[in-house]
């Protein structure tokens, strides 16, 4: 069996066995448990190695502001999602959910595998340098935008600038991300990389950062409540996101001159990554802030069904990116990617129709 779909079956048994395990962790200390070493320890580890390994020119800086410019588009168009969505309120805790997971990719763990394995090394690499934008989306844009709706949503906004700015600063000490975060941008912006570092740090932090995929996945398949309707409306939700993926991926081939059948692949399968583990880690930062001020009765942000949409993100894209891998020749082609964005496209919008239809007649008989 080829490595990459072997890789990939790894990925979803590791959902299913955290999923089997629900009925022996359900209490919400012990969830809150594995969330804490996830977010305090795996999870800024990996971001850590991550920046540090990092070797940025500005010759090459187009390739990251192309993957920010699709971030911040789909952000933009996330927003707008509810129209057609009629299990999702404007302005509810939902919406800003979705609006903070749609734009996010996690390409490390529903793409790169599958770009080494069908197309080399070089694709890979520029794959990995389109991550450095989506990083910055991800984990700076993503983490003031959450913070800026948490003081809109409990009528924060009145507070003088100084005690925004202390807020914001408290924390960034208090998030373990944050700060290696910040840490990193320091030591790259004075000429130190992961190398850098001693021997035993290195070996440290790289076994730490081995924890975060099977403890994530793990983490997601015990915390995920699935029911059909909500089902519905995430699976209509990443058909969408996957078909303005397709139409923004054949604009770019169309614009750009890529010959390379691999590159050009590489814009097809990058914008299809599963959601990104960051937007969640953010909410939860705001959950926790929120459950500490006593204003976790209007919460922010749903949880619950933010966790969901990962649980769904991450079998949905890979699938995707292997089909997109196998017919190479077809997603290559841009005309055959408007197809897919009708197709996509339609398929999500089936719920909205529905919806409609179901309307129409009480609307008929009023």
């Amino acid at each position: 069996m080829n490595p990459a779909v072997v890789k990939t079956i790894s990925l979803v048994v590791l959902i299913l066995l955290g999923y089997s395990l629900q009925s022996k962790i359900k209490g919400k200390e012990q969830k809150g448990g594995l969330k804490t070493v996830i977010l305090s320890i795996a999870l800024p580890a990996t971001i850590f190695i991550a920046l540090l390994k990092i070797e940025f020119s500005w010759e090459m800086a187009i390739v990251p502001l192309l993957a920010l410019g699709f971030n911040l588009t789909m952000f933009w168009l996330a927003g707008k999602m509810h129209l057609v969505q009629p299990g999702i309120e404007a302005g509810s805790s939902r919406h800003r959910t979705m609006q903070m997971l749609i734009p996010s990719l996690a390409p490390g763990l529903s793409a790169f595998p599958f770009i080494l394995e069908y197309f080399g090394e070089e694709p890979l690499a520029m794959a990995a340098l389109a991550d450095v934008g989506n990083k910055v989306f991800g984990l700076i844009l993503l983490y003031l935008i959450a913070m800026r709706w948490y003081y809109s949503r409990h009528q924060m906004e009145n507070q003088p600038v100084g005690a925004k700015v202390k807020g914001m600063l408290l924390s960034l000490v208090k998030e373990p991300i944050n700060m290696v975060l910040l840490v990193a941008l320091s030591m790259l912006a004075f000429g130190f990389s992961f190398s850098s570092l001693p021997e035993f740090f290195q070996m440290s932090a790289q076994r730490l950062s081995l924890m975060m995929t099977p403890l994530v996945l793990l983490f997601i398949g015990i915390s995920v409540k699935l029911d059909w309707h909500q089902v519905r409306t995430i699976f209509s939700l990443l058909l969408l996101r996957s078909s303005i993926a397709f139409l923004i991926s054949a604009i770019l081939l169309l614009v750009l001159p890529v010959q390379n059948i691999g590159m050009a692949l590489l814009i097809v399968i990058f914008p299809q990554s599963a959601c990104s583990f960051w937007p969640f880690a953010h909410m939860s930062a705001v959950g926790g802030m929120e459950e500490a001020s006593g204003r976790a009765d209007r919460p922010t942000f749903d949880l619950e069904f933010a966790m969901n949409i990962l649980a769904c993100s991450l079998p949905f894209s890979t699938v995707l990116i292997l089909g997109i891998c196998t017919a190479s020749d077809f997603f290559a082609a841009p005309t055959n990617l408007l197809v897919m964005v009708a197709v996509f496209g339609g398929l999500a919008l089936i719920p909205s129709a529905l919806h409609f239809f179901r309307r129409k007649p009480q609307m008929v008989n009023q």
